[in-house]
C-alpha cells in the first residue's frame, strides 16, 4: 500500500482516454486532457517495476502536484484518507534497492500493514530513463 501526503492530490478519477507519446519512457502511459489541462499519466506499476495489472483490470488516476506540474498516476485501486503521526514514520530500509529506494521516503507502522510514503516529485522524474541512441 502506497501514499501521499493528501495536500498533493489534486483530484481521484477514473481512467480518462489517453493519447499516446511516441519515444516516451514504457512508464508513461500517455497524455490526457484534464478540463483542457494536459496532464502526462504514469502507470505506477510499471514505475515500480511491477508486472502489468490484468487486461480486465481498469486503473484510476490519482492526480498529483508536483514540482514538475501536475502529474496522473494510474494505480490498482483507491483507499481511505489516513492520519498518520510523525511517530509511526521510519526512514525507508537502507535494504531498498532500485526504483524502491528512488520513490519511497519512509515507511508508515500502521495497526495491520505497512504504508509505502511516495515522494511524487521523484515518481514524476521519468525524463532521465530516455537515453540517447549514439
Amino acid at each position: 500500500m502506497f501514499g501521499t501526503p493528501v495536500a498533493r492530490v489534486q483530484e481521484v478519477i477514473q481512467q480518462q482516454e489517453m493519447t499516446p507519446v511516441p519515444l516516451a519512457p514504457d512508464v508513461v502511459a500517455g497524455m490526457m486532457n484534464l478540463r483542457g489541462q494536459i496532464v502526462c499519466a504514469i502507470d505506477l506499476r510499471r514505475r515500480l517495476q511491477l508486472p502489468d495489472r490484468a487486461a480486465d483490470q481498469t486503473p484510476m488516476s490519482v492526480v498529483v502536484r508536483t514540482n514538475q506540474g501536475t502529474v496522473s498516476l494510474l494505480v490498482d485501486e483507491i483507499g481511505d484518507v489516513i492520519e498518520v503521526t510523525d511517530e509511526a514514520r521510519e526512514r525507508a530500509p537502507e535494504t531498498l534497492q532500485g526504483v524502491a529506494r528512488e520513490v519511497i521516503e519512509g515507511v508508515y507502522k500502521l495497526p495491520d500493514r505497512l504504508l509505502l510514503a511516495l515522494d511524487v516529485n521523484r515518481v514524476a522524474e521519468v525524463g532521465e530513463r530516455i537515453k540517447p541512441e549514439a
